[in-house]
Order: C-alpha cells, then structure tokens, then sequence
C-alpha cells in the first residue's frame, strides 16, 4: 500500500498502523507529532489509527530549546 509520507510516496510495507509506522522508522515517540489527514493524533491513537491507500502521514520533530 503506498501512502503519502512527508509529502513523499511511502510504502508501508508490513505496517498496518501509525504505532507500526513509527516503529518501523525508529522514531522516538516521545519527540514527534504525527499528523494523519491533516489531523493531529494523541500519541495514545496511534496503535488504533489504520493506514489505507493514499493516507496523508506527516511525521514533525519537537525540538526545545532557547
């Protein structure tokens, strides 16, 4: 299934989910957004959120500093 990652055409391969896609990018989930058809998730959705054909993922960075 190919879906939209970044603004760049993704494979998800064996993903089924958002957790699945988060963990197969090795992202640490405590320092990214995710957003999902442009709506963002609460990190406790992910694991219930279904990837399908043509979803829009984006993945954004949380950086702190001063």
């Amino acid at each position: 299934m190919t879906i939209s990652l970044n603004g760049a055409p993704a494979d998800t391969r064996e993903a089924k989910t958002i957790a699945d896609l988060v963990d197969r990018y090795q992202l640490p989930p405590q320092s990214i957004l995710v957003e999902h058809n442009g709506l963002a998730l609460h990190r406790h959705e992910w694991a219930q959120r279904s990837l399908a054909e043509g979803d829009r993922i984006e993945f954004i960075r949380v950086v702190a500093g001063g």
